[in-house]
């Protein structure tokens, strides 16, 4: 660290030195100025630094000095920064340019690699998913582009820097997807040379991307702040445009561009609408925090948001034919523009005072103006403005409601009611023709919206003559309220069918109109039946007709969901409600024969009830088989609900009405107050799941904030409730309407932000395929309805006149029809369960795959697997990982679609098994290429245990069939079945990785590595379950061991290059381990900058891993390339430093807990210190130094230990309080640990090495003190930032009290150390209470760190044997010599039992019954010595001949649990357990080994091979060298 300030100093003053040669050169005097401002500023910092190196060179084990230069350092970066801006910026902005092309470049030839490959892809679900995210990606690479161009062609404009940054940023999202997309493609496509370009393509996006990340990152945190000043001139500028675009419309040469229809601009102004709402709640949110940097960011997106509506106003006015309209939709997106300028401007002055209440003020009325110019300029959309004159017209007649008398009617009762039933008629056909114009042209809905206008006039008009019609004020009131139901009912009809017109894609708009229809439907009916004088069970008979009408809507085209039910509930629905049907039809028939008319018409009103909840279940099954079609393109759940925002909003804000309405009673209040109560809590919890759920940092903030100020809000309203319910007085209700205000405000900001079109659901798209499967439940459904309908027509007439035999027999046909559509109905949902068709297509696929396996397996045996010629060994390795990697992410996928999802079962069982055809192939053609018959062997077989395993998931998949219903043991099955396959997939990946290694191919690691890094930014996840200092901890010594692996990568590549294949995997393991956790690290982090931090390190590390491992290829490949080693070398370093860079935002996130794991590090490190000098103690040869005394130390040794009781006590208090103050304890602990530890050696040494077991004694009691300082420090850090009644505080005073325990200790042993009558005594107790230590950490259920086996257990006991026998000794002896020995010894062995008893039990291959056996007699046997140590002590203190006499019977207790403890060990090892000290077991051995040899011996004279024969003419020649027999000595053993 000093070495590198050194560095840093020197490159500073450089650079201070040529800012002032720039500043004397520079003629403009203000510049001059500024130049040498920065360059003092600069000279200043380094100084600082200069000094903070000074004081840790000279004290290099203090954290504190370290962290004053670490402070010094950032203060140094910072000032550079400021007087480097202009270059820093410049340069980081040219790189940008550079990685956008590059970008840009790789996501074109990426598309066009995909568009290649289509035609080869047996897959067309991942296909499909590949098309999508390239034309997404199409779609951003024009913008990428443009903004290259512009920060090139403007290369001082800030604005076109934000704009490419900006563009930078939306592009890598999307991008992911599409590489994600790709990879997932490749495996099935089935020509080679497509998938390999698609393969290489998506391989360079994934870098591309990479870097533009890194490049926006950095020149994001450059530009900055410039982002307010940027969105205004944006904003001004789309203002001009319009203007422009104006004065075109009045030449009359506003022409549409290519591509701009008026179904597409009006959805984008309807979308861009939201986003606008969005953004701006997002601003005024950031504003109110203050943070100038977030503040930027949302006008940023505000202004984003905008230019996407001024595009879509543009292009709506330019497909408009009337000059009027065209002028008037430019007219509103014009007045947006302005009024969005003045919101920017305010919230840039609002930021700079962020707790001034009249700028708040100002900036809410502001926006408040922004929202209601959106809104005139979405109903200047076609079809809108009919849409809301018909609204109009529907407050207008609803007027004459608010009268207090009605003029007398002139017609008759009969007359009056006849009109009703016949407006009623006429406005229940409009409501459901306004429903199927909704989602038609904008002429049939400004047609049908007019109509419905008027025949609520005409029905209205009938409704106030009924009411005159009424004698008394108190039905004529019933009337009029039953109007004014229908008239709100009306009103939410036509908002929802302009709501869904101006957005047709808008999840749930379509149910929220079918339900609004429904109203209208239930409030005629309720007014019909208060108003008419019929023969009973002919009102009923009209109201089931007209629910029957309107619930028929839903069946017309089952394209979204209708409600939330499952497909097995809409089956358990359907069965039920046919039960009540026909229990209903059978009553209508038998009380129309006996004319029971009452009860004639509660059964029509049941059959109608049942009939429109059959409906509804059966357009929901029907939707649901559809979707489940694999052809289909599933929907993708929205991250919020913005339909529960809106419902929550409109309830809360009724809530608050009634709350200060005067007329309301007390118990009204709190009705009202519980209201507002669930529902913002609802909100709260919402935006928490969200914020946990979103990749999107802005978003996550958005979430969290906005939920505390709903929270805030909601108990500033409950506070003045309840003082308003103490006592109701004006008053109180004054406060309470005025605290009010906030929570709505508060509440229309959070629904704005969630109607964001990037949280909102995307809805399924329904393949022809999946229509065909979805028309025979749809036909049934509607039979079902007509026959109904014709039921009850009938039944009408027979309850007036019972005496029609024909209608009889037309009754019993209809009866007939409804009953046989019904079960048709059920026969086609049970027949069209989802997913069963495709998960018997599955099978069908493993099974023929497992048939090709076994086929070369045998092949393989008879060594006749021919090799494949036509690709490589190592394309066939990246086509089995990339295989094996998608089947691993559809396991979970597919199993919680068998769980609860059916709809989803049948997408993701094909997907699965479209992987295993190019899966096998690739394995049985990488196995004819491996020369190695057992590793051939080995691939196969994994192989075909992953496709087993897979088959045996989908047969239970099949059973369990997406119904959360099924029994539990196919839900275990399931489990099991998903369990075996994950192991399946993971020993394929290792084994495949190892082969990857071994032969130096590296491109699955730089995927995975790659893959790692991109999850960083992607997924929501769950709400995290550990803590962040959890998280930290992991990080940490993951971190700590990828520098580990990359220093060794460093010395390999000298001395063992082929080794760096299994290094290269274990850094790509180690960093998927470590991306892993740097998530819920983020989330857990104390703030979000903190949060971001982490992650961007984590993943510049990611960047330098991939890097290193492929430089690790390389030279695998090439081991005497010294310009790769030199490279490598280079990367490592690099990595190393960023190691650093990762260690130090976790650091930054909490210095106090990263304190506390360097503390425990240091304290283990004291005691493997102690430890050795135990043993020098132990042999002798702890000596004194000069002629020294232990009173020489004593005196250091109590001052030392009472001041670390008083950092101990430090420590404990400051665990709950800030990070500063608990790094600072941890610190200090540590420091005094390391002194007490270093004195107390001294004074063991000074007793001299003639008194060995006295000295060990000493050194056992600062050990203790130091093991348990650990516990402590391990338990302060866990209890970090806990509430005071978690059990992790618990655990921190158990662990304090350890610890006083313990240096208590060590001052008595202090004491008795040189006293020759007592030192026995203290080093007999010190021993018990160490004894009990150890015991209690054996009784917790916290698994030992590593295992151990049997045979090291029973070595074990040995020692307590030998202890037993010492102590029995001591115990007659009572010499204080003969009890020290005895207690060092009883310490050793009962903790080396203790600790090999815990981990021979834990061992994975030991069953729980046998586990828990030995822990029990391991805990009796050191139950059993302490008791014996005890009884010693007691002989010591009061020695008599009978107290002695019953050490034999401590003894021989202690023998029995030795005994028993063997027995449990050799039930660990099973029966073929062989106890390894018998002789004849150590003869067998030598004679194994002895064996062995003789074989190697053999196998290398095999290889020997004969000295090459001179030529035959030479040995010839001579008659003297004439052949003869040979005689050679044979080697026997």
């Amino acid at each position: 660290m000093v070495r590198q300030a050194r560095i840093l100093a020197q490159a500073t003053s450089d650079l201070v030195n040529a800012i002032k040669a720039d500043a004397e050169g520079e003629t403009d005097l203000e510049n001059s100025r500024k130049l040498l401002s920065a360059a003092k500023i600069l000279a200043d910092a380094t100084a600082k630094m200069v000094e903070a190196a000074k004081g840790a060179a000279a004290h290099p084990d203090s954290e504190e000095q370290q962290q004053r230069l670490r402070e010094a350092a950032e203060g140094l970066r910072m000032a550079t920064n400021a007087a480097a801006q202009n270059a820093i910026k410049k340069k980081l902005v040219h790189k940008l340019e550079h990685a956008a092309k590059q970008a840009a470049a790789s996501a074109t030839q990426t598309i066009a690699a995909a568009q290649h490959a289509s035609s080869s892809n047996k897959n067309p679900a991942a296909q499909q998913q590949l098309v999508q995210s390239c034309k997404v990606r199409a779609w951003q690479i024009p913008m990428l582009v443009q903004g290259v161009r512009g920060s090139q062609s403007q290369p001082d404009s800030p604005s076109a820097q934000l704009a490419l940054i900006a563009a930078s940023q939306n592009f890598l999202q999307p991008g992911g997807k599409m590489v994600a997309a790709a990879k997932a493609t490749v495996p099935t496509i089935t020509d080679q040379a497509s998938a390999m370009q698609l393969s290489q393509c998506a391989k360079n996006l994934a870098a591309a991307l990479a870097e533009l990340r890194t490049a926006a990152q950095k020149a994001q945190e450059a530009c900055g702040p410039l982002e307010i000043d940027s969105a205004l001139g944006l904003v001004q500028s789309l203002e001009r445009d319009l203007q422009e675009a104006k004065a075109a419309a009045r030449d009359g040469k506003l022409k549409p561009l290519p591509g701009e229809t008026m179904e597409k601009c009006a959805q984008d102004l309807g979308n861009s609408t939201k986003a606008v709402s969005s953004a701006i709640a997002h601003l005024l949110g950031e504003v109110a925090q203050g943070n100038e940097n977030y503040t930027g960011i949302a006008a940023r997106e505000v202004a984003q948001a905008l230019r996407s509506l001024s595009q879509a106003a543009r292009g709506v006015a330019a497909n408009t034919s009337d000059p009027q309209a065209q002028s008037a939709m430019l007219e509103c997106a014009s007045d947006v523009m302005d009024k969005a300028n003045n919101l920017i401007e305010e919230a840039r002055k609002a930021v700079a005072k962020p707790g001034d209440p009249e700028s708040q003020q100002r900036l809410a009325q502001v926006a408040k103006a922004v929202s209601q110019a959106l809104n005139r300029c979405v109903n200047c959309l076609p079809g809108q403005r009919d849409v809301d004159a018909a609204i109009r017209m529907v407050g207008e007649a609803s007027k004459r409601l608010l009268s207090d008398s009605f003029p007398p009617s002139t017609k008759s009762f009969q007359e009056a009611q006849s009109q009703l039933n016949q407006a009623a008629a006429g406005l229940n056909q409009s409501a459901n023709e306004l429903v199927q114009a909704s989602r038609g042209t904008p002429q049939d809905l400004a047609k049908s919206s007019g109509k419905f206008g008027h025949d609520f006039n005409e029905f209205l008009q009938a409704g106030v003559e009924m009411a005159s019609q009424s004698p008394n004020k108190e039905d004529q009131a019933q009337v009029v309220s039953n109007l004014k139901s229908i008239s709100m009912s009306s009103s939410k009809l036509l908002l929802a069918a302009k709501a869904l017109s101006a957005d047709p894609a808008a999840p749930n708009l379509k149910n929220q109109l079918a339900a609004a229809a429904r109203a209208v439907t239930d409030s005629i009916n309720q007014l019909i039946t208060m108003c008419t004088q019929q023969a009973p069970g002919q009102k009923e008979c009209d109201n089931a007709l007209r629910e029957l009408e309107t619930v028929k809507e839903l069946l017309e085209n089952p394209t979204q969901t209708v409600n939330d039910m499952s497909y097995f509930n809409c089956l358990d629905s359907v069965m039920e409600n046919s039960k009540v049907l026909g229990e209903s039809m059978a009553g209508i028939s038998q009380n129309a024969k006996n004319s029971k008319l009452p009860e004639f018409g509660d059964s029509i009103s049941a059959a109608s009830k049942a009939l429109c909840g059959l409906t509804e279940a059966a357009a929901q099954a029907a939707y649901l088989v559809g979707v489940s079609d694999p052809n289909s393109q599933a929907g993708q759940q929205g991250l919020v609900d913005p339909t529960q925002f809106a419902r929550a909003n409109q309830a809360i804000q009724m809530a608050c009405q009634n709350l200060v309405d005067p007329a309301c009673t007390q118990s009204q209040v709190l009705s009202a107050a519980t209201i507002v109560a669930k529902h913002t809590s609802a909100l709260c919890n919402t935006c928490r799941l969200a914020s946990s759920r979103t990749a999107n940092p802005v978003a996550k903030r958005q979430f969290v904030q906005s939920a505390k100020e709903v929270a805030n809000s909601t108990a500033n309203l409950v506070k003045t409730i309840k003082a308003l319910d103490g006592e109701f007085n004006e008053e109180n209700r004054e406060r309470c309407r005025a605290a009010t205000a906030p929570l709505i405000e508060a509440v229309d900001n959070l629904t704005a932000f969630a109607s964001n079109p990037e949280f909102a659901t995307v809805p399924a798209q329904i393949s022809p395929e999946g229509r065909r499967a979805m028309e025979p439940i749809v036909i049934s459904a509607k039979a079902m309805l007509e026959s109904s309908a014709g039921l009850i027509q009938t039944a009408r007439s027979l309850a007036v006149n019972p005496k029609d035999p024909p209608q009889w027999s037309v009754l019993a046909g209809h009866s007939r029809t409804v009953s046989d559509s019904i079960k048709k109905l059920i026969t086609n949902m049970r027949d069209k369960a989802p997913g069963q068709r495709e998960c018997d297509e599955a099978i069908e696929v493993l099974n023929r795959c497992l048939r090709e396996v076994d086929q070369a397996s045998l092949a393989a045996i008879s060594q006749q697997l021919a090799p494949r010629q036509d690709i490589s060994q190592e394309a066939l390795h990246n086509q089995m990982i990339t295989a094996v990697q998608e089947i691993s992410n559809l396991i979970e996928p597919v199993a919680a679609a068998a769980r609860a999802e059916a709809s989803q079962l049948g997408h993701k069982v094909s997907q699965m098994a479209q992987y295993f055809e190019p899966l096998i192939m690739a394995a049985v053609g990488a196995a004819s290429k491996t020369p190695n018959h057992q590793q051939q062997m080995n691939l196969l077989d994994q192989t075909k245990t992953l496709a087993e395993s897979a088959l045996q998931m989908l047969y239970t998949a099949k059973e369990a069939g997406g119904n959360p219903k099924q029994a539990a043991h196919t839900q275990e099955a399931l489990e099991e079945a998903v369990q075996m396959m994950k192991e399946a997939v993971e020993d394929l990946t290792t084994t495949l990785n190892e082969a990857a290694s071994a032969a130096g191919v590296v491109g699955g690691m730089v995927d995975s590595i790659t893959q790692a890094i991109n999850q960083l930014d992607e997924g929501p996840m769950g709400e995290p379950e550990g803590t962040f200092v959890d998280y930290q901890t992991t990080m940490v010594k993951t971190a700590k061991a990828i520098a580990v692996t990359v220093q060794e990568m460093v010395t390999k590549s000298t001395t063992n290059p082929d080794e760096l294949g299994i290094l290269a995997n274990q850094l790509t393991h180690d960093y998927g381990q470590l991306a892993q956790e740097a998530k819920p690290a983020a989330l857990t982090a104390e703030n979000e900058e903190i949060g971001s931090h982490i992650k961007r390190r984590v993943q510049e590390l990611g960047h330098g891993c991939a890097a290193l491992v492929t430089k690790a290829g390389a030279l695998q490949c090439s081991p005497s390339d010294a310009y790769t080693k030199k490279e490598l070398i280079e990367t490592a370093r690099k990595v190393s430093e960023k190691v650093s860079h990762v260690l130090a935002a976790l650091q930054a996130g909490n210095r106090g807990t990263q304190a506390c794991i360097t503390a425990a590090s240091a304290v283990s490190g004291i005691i493997a210190d102690l430890d050795t000098t135990i043993m020098f103690a132990t042999a002798g040869t702890l000596n004194r130094e000069n002629s020294e005394t232990f009173a020489d130390h004593r005196e250091g040794i109590l001052k030392t230990a009472k001041a670390l009781v008083e950092d101990t006590k430090v420590l404990v208090q400051n665990a709950t309080a800030s990070q500063e103050k608990l790094a600072q304890a941890a610190q200090s602990s540590v420091s005094t640990i390391t002194r007490l530890a270093e004195v107390v050696k001294l004074g063991a040494a000074s007793l001299g090495s003639e008194d060995p077991e006295t000295q060990v004694v000493l050194i056992n009691a600062v050990k203790d003190v130091a093991k348990a300082l650990g516990d402590l420090i391990g338990a302060t850090k866990a209890a970090a930032g806990k509430a005071g009644d978690d059990p992790a505080v618990y655990q921190l005073k158990n662990s304090a009290k350890v610890m006083v325990t313990n240096v208590t200790s060590l001052l008595k042993t202090v004491k008795a150390v040189e006293d020759e009558a007592t030192k026995g005594t203290r080093a007999l107790e010190a021993t018990i209470e160490h004894i009990r230590q150890e015991l209690a950490v054996f009784s917790s259920p916290v698994p030992p760190a590593k295992v151990s086996t049997p045979e090291d257990f029973i070595r074990m006991t040995k020692g307590i044997t030998m202890a037993t026998a010492k102590a029995v000794a001591a115990g007659n002896s009572c010499r204080q010599e003969d009890v020290i020995a005895t207690a060092n010894l009883s310490r050793r062995a009962i903790a080396d039992m203790l600790r090999s008893c815990k981990e021979a039990a834990y061992h994975p291959e030991v069953s729980g019954d046998v586990r828990q056996r030995a822990l029990r007699f391991g805990k009796e046997c050191a139950d059993g010595y302490l008791e014996l140590l005890e009884h010693v002590l007691v002989i010591l203190q009061k020695p008599t001949h009978e107290l002695k006499q019953q050490l034999a019977g401590f003894s021989k207790r202690v023998a029995s649990s030795v005994t028993e403890l063997i027995q449990a060990a050799e039930a660990m090892k099973g029966t073929e357990w062989v106890d390894p000290e018998d002789p004849t077991v150590i003869a067998e051995n030598e004679l194994l080994g002895a064996a062995a040899a003789i074989e190697a011996a053999a196998k290398k004279l095999e290889q020997l091979k004969p000295r090459a024969k001179p030529k035959v003419a030479v040995l010839t020649s001579h008659p003297s060298l004439a052949p003869g027999p040979l005689s050679l000595p044979l080697c026997t053993c």
